[in-house]
């Protein structure tokens, strides 16, 4: 490598002064006393380094989507956000009421069990007319009987 103090003068230490031997243009010191066998082997160890990155990355994606719970209602894979609403481990306090079935199984099964107490609130209401009815039929029965006696 060889350089003038012309060239030094002119572009500077960090300038295009440094002329290497076997190239047709002057460099930079940096770029001049640089090793392309080295810049190469460097290059395939990124690259080698990148390509473990990427199997690395899709083989915990496999691992993850392995460990993805289904809904036991329709068998469908829960959805990432389905996933994280379930996740005991966040917050306690948003438990899910059927933490074992997906969002529209949920709703269903939300919407039974709604569906079912309100129809045991009527039945209980009924049964309590029921009672109502044979207890005043009851009682006019008796007072039917006590009127006899009174007259």
């Amino acid at each position: 490598m060889a350089t003038t103090l012309e060239e030094l003068r002119e572009h500077g230490p960090a300038g295009p002064a440094f002329w290497r031997f076997g190239r047709d243009h002057r460099q930079p010191l940096l770029d001049a006393i640089g090793n392309a066998r080295r810049d190469a082997y460097l290059a395939r160890r990124r690259q080698a380094a990148r390509e473990e990155q990427r199997r690395r990355e899709e083989r915990e994606a496999a691992q993850r989507e392995a460990r993805r719970p289904a809904c036991a209602g329709c068998g469908q894979k829960f959805t990432d956000a389905r996933w994280e609403a379930i996740d005991y481990t966040r917050d306690w306090s948003t438990r899910q009421s059927h933490p074992h079935l997906c969002e529209g199984c949920q709703d269903r099964a939300v919407a039974a069990q709604a569906q079912a107490e309100a129809d045991e609130r009527e039945r209980q209401e009924q049964e309590r007319l029921r009672q109502e009815a044979e207890e005043q039929a009851a009682a006019q029965k008796a007072g039917g009987w006590l009127s006899r006696f009174r007259t």
